[in-house]
């Protein structure tokens, strides 16, 4: 404890720029990968450190072998499974752009316009059938399937939303990822769920959302072009046949924007 107390006594400018440079590089690179599903490996590579800290304190040598293993495999393991965040990283200290400002998180009135807008297009697009899938990301970043379409950054309004499902447009035929308040991208390619129980008569669109709801907590909706009816995937589950109250209430719920009881929600979503 002294020779910490001595330690920091002799703490100068220099050392205080040294934390802060560590302090910013860690943010910047955080901030990038947050939008994507790298997020949620390298919150569970914490989950794993924390395990090793107590199981080292309380001397559990069997755990502690083991988690030891399994870090050293982890120097050769975090290039190969982080090589594009890194790729990004380099490139943006290439255009110079590393340290950059990054968009606030919207609040709730803001939200229940979105919500309000999202309702009211598929209110539109169910009375006219035309196919849509709409994809609302949450804590689990979808910037990898963002990359895939093409980039937008607009405002979500209904009619911009109705627009770029009209057939034999160019963006028609894709996926729509709204962040927060915001249109990322249109035309969006989703991975296609894999699950042979789901029934025949869903079509592409829902497959789309029920694979990407399986792999992140992404919302997603879909307009059925033959039926014109809206169904919701949340976590690899499609609820079909949403009316227009159904559809508000249960966006409202998900996005954390209208607290429910917890009697209406199921024990497993707890």
């Amino acid at each position: 404890m002294a020779e910490f107390l001595s330690q920091f006594r002799n703490f100068g400018w220099l050392d205080a720029i040294d934390i802060v440079v560590v302090t910013v590089v860690f943010y910047q690179f955080y901030m990038l990968i947050k939008r994507t599903r790298a997020v949620q490996l390298v919150k569970g590579v914490m989950v794993l450190l924390a395990i090793s800290l107590l199981a080292k304190y309380f001397q559990l040598r069997t755990i502690s072998w083991l988690l030891d293993k399994l870090f050293q495999m982890f120097v050769f393991a975090i290039p190969v499974v982080f090589q594009p965040e890194l790729r990004k990283v380099l490139e943006q200290l290439g255009r110079g752009r590393f340290l950059t400002r990054h968009p606030s998180t919207p609040g709730i009135d803001t939200l229940e316009q979105v919500v309000e807008e999202l309702v009211r297009c598929t209110q539109v697009l169910s009375k006219t059938r035309i196919g849509a899938l709409i994809v609302i990301e949450r804590k689990t970043g979808v910037q990898d399937f963002v990359e895939t379409g093409i980039k937008i950054d607009g405002m979500v309004s209904s009619e911009f939303l109705v627009n770029v499902f009209i057939p034999n447009t160019p963006l028609h035929d894709g996926a729509v990822i709204i962040r927060q308040d915001r249109v990322a991208a249109a035309g969006c390619f989703l991975p296609l769920s894999e699950n042979p129980n789901i029934q025949k008569d869903l079509g592409t669109r829902h497959r789309a959302a029920l694979g990407l709801t399986e792999i992140t907590d992404a919302l997603a909706i879909v307009v059925s072009e033959e039926t014109g009816a809206i169904s919701v995937g949340i976590d690899g589950a499609l609820t079909r046949f949403m009316d227009d109250k159904m559809l508000r209430e249960l966006l409202l719920r998900e996005l954390e924007i209208k607290s429910t009881p917890l009697s209406i929600i199921p024990f497993w979503r707890w």
